[in-house]
């Protein structure tokens, strides 16, 4: 499966193409220092320079199947990964950002990392709990986890404003179709934030807490699959009408975790190709 990671620029509306690759490669985020992206690839993670669009494998000691749930410490120091080589289910782990031994941080399983709060204190993740979804916290170097929100239905792809005031999450609370949602890290005050017949995934809040990237299904897709024609829609912190801005073929490993460059102006994606594809950069849809 051939993926292109690609930047699209707000400002601009360009899409560029960072990495052709014959493999396929997720869930990319930027590091903090703004000069490369972290992606996924085959139970790995890897750094991907911007200047070089070279790979090189980060090390994450005994941890070799990964999933595409991972990401740099806001303060740079530490990266969240989550794998399930120790307990055959998703567990989080935290290491040093430039690789080095893993620390495990969640005790019960599965557990999905997700965000970072933004003083790099506690970690943001989705659980299954006596088989119910929730949203989670807990203290980035280990101890009791807490239950943000969670319910019968599917919660899923948290992540926080950059003022610490909101988690948003995606659910079908209310049974509806997957929407976008906000919460309080305390649980209180849950809020609708997209409506419609579309089934909404993976909410990212921009680092400058003005808008909110995400990922868009057809309607009638069921959970996040790979292998779709979907859409990358943006909205307004608060709310309001969304604005496609980019369509292509991927789903699953597009935009699983925070995706924007420091300066909030950028954010990066994976777009996927069929075998008689070519990768080509295509105009954003507006």
């Amino acid at each position: 499966m051939r993926s292109s990671v690609e930047i699209y620029d707000l400002e601009t509306g360009d899409t560029k193409v960072v990495l052709d690759s014959p493999n396929m490669l997720e869930a990319p985020n930027w590091a903090r220092d703004g000069a490369g992206l972290i992606v996924n690839g085959e139970g790995r993670l890897y750094r991907l320079d911007l200047r070089t669009a070279e790979l090189t494998q980060i090390d994450t000691g005994p941890l070799h199947k990964l999933n595409n749930d991972h990401g740099p410490s806001p303060d740079g120091a530490f990266m969240a990964v989550s794998d399930k080589v120790e307990t055959g289910k998703a567990c989080i782990y935290v290491l040093p950002a430039a690789g080095g031994t893993p620390t495990r941080i969640t005790q019960n399983v599965p557990s999905w990392w997700h965000a970072w709060t933004p003083d790099s204190a506690n970690l943001i993740y989705t659980a299954v709990r006596d088989e119910t979804f929730g949203i989670y916290m807990i203290p980035a170097d280990g101890g009791a986890e807490r239950r943000v929100i969670g319910g019968p239905h599917h919660y899923d792809g948290p992540d926080i404003t950059p003022d610490g005031q909101w988690i948003w999450f995606n659910s079908e609370r209310g049974d509806l179709p997957s929407s976008l949602w906000r919460v309080r890290p305390d649980g209180s005050d849950p809020q609708q934030m997209t409506h419609g017949a579309r089934v909404d995934w993976f909410p990212h809040p921009s680092p400058d807490g003005q808008h909110v990237v995400y990922l868009s299904y057809p309607e009638g897709t069921e959970g996040h699959p790979f292998g779709r024609e979907v859409e990358l829609r943006l909205i307004p912190i608060e709310g309001g009408e969304p604005k496609t801005l980019v369509r292509l073929f991927g789903g699953q490993g597009t935009l699983n975790v925070p995706c924007w460059a420091p300066d909030g102006r950028r954010f990066v994606f994976v777009r996927y190709f069929r075998e008689s594809e070519a990768v080509v950069a295509t105009e954003p849809s507006v």
